[in-house]
């Protein structure tokens, strides 16, 4: 099981369910890190081909596509599944929430609520999860005839700390959104940790939505308004599929795709606009 980075707590519980799922089949996990790997596509490939685990299941959408499609390929024939992340024109077996749909529902939640100025927190530049929300958030707008402005598209990488540090970026436009969607949980929560510091409070001076329902949403001031992700059942889900694989329940030629719903979780830090900045 590869991960992009261990120390992001949205991937505790689809690693949970992970190990469950495989324990009941009999089946060990290993899990790679791949964070701090200088070239991650080719440590994968150079684990797989040492014959010390018998499929792979990649959380990782970054990665070097050909040298992933040469493991699944004759004459190695890796079994490979695709969690959380789709990898466009891949051809790999993929378990993943539908991102586009969750993000415009997150931003006509917003919009319900009556707010018209509208910004994102965005994520990652080049990752496909960022751009699915970042393409869900615009439509929303567009259906609703409100403006994406670029200049309320604020960078974010899913760390809290770049969400803390878009708060500073926000104070300094001359025109504020009423309201922002943030592409996960993390960026949210910074985000509100540093508007804090400005004296702009939430849900008083503004709403925000956040995104993966991670476990501090709920227990956070105020509580975070998200879009709750099934992690649990995608872990188990991607387990099964890939361990269907290596049993040959499902055959490796027929493409698996597997899309799950969010869930809109309404909490406290999202209401009507009481003022527009």
């Amino acid at each position: 099981m590869a991960l992009p980075d261990i120390r992001n707590s949205f991937f505790s519980s689809i690693l949970d369910a992970v190990e469950r799922e495989a324990t009941n089949r009999g089946y060990g996990v290993l899990v790679a890190n791949l964070f701090l790997a200088q070239a991650p596509a080719q440590r994968l490939q150079e684990y797989m081909l040492s014959n010390r685990a018998d499929g792979l299941l990649l959380l990782d959408g970054s990665l070097d596509v050909p040298t992933l499609q040469s493991l699944a390929m004759p004459p190695y024939s890796v079994p490979l599944v695709v969690a959380c992340e789709e990898i466009p024109n891949s051809g790999f077996h993929t378990v993943l929430t539908d991102n586009v749909r969750a993000a415009e529902r997150a931003t006509r939640h917003l919009i319900d609520l009556g707010h018209r100025n509208i910004g994102h927190l965005l994520g990652p530049e080049h990752n496909v999860v960022a751009r699915d929300r970042l393409a869900g958030f615009s439509a929303a707008l567009r259906m609703s005839n409100l403006p994406l402005r670029q200049d309320w598209l604020l960078r974010g990488n899913f760390e809290m700390e770049s969400g803390f540090a878009s708060a500073a970026h926000f104070m300094s436009m001359n025109e504020r959104p009423s309201a922002v969607f943030a592409a996960n949980d993390e960026s949210a929560i910074g985000f509100l940790s540093g508007l804090r510091q400005h004296g702009i409070e939430c849900p008083r001076d503004i709403s925000v939505v956040g995104f993966d329902d991670l476990g501090v949403a709920a227990h956070y001031t105020p509580p975070l308004t998200t879009m709750r992700q099934p992690r649990e059942m995608l872990g188990r889900m991607a387990a099964e599929a890939l361990m269907d694989l290596l049993e040959q329940v499902e055959p490796r030629q027929r493409q698996l795709r597997i899309v799950l719903n969010s869930e809109l979780i309404v909490r406290e830090s999202t209401g009507h606009p009481h003022s527009e900045f």
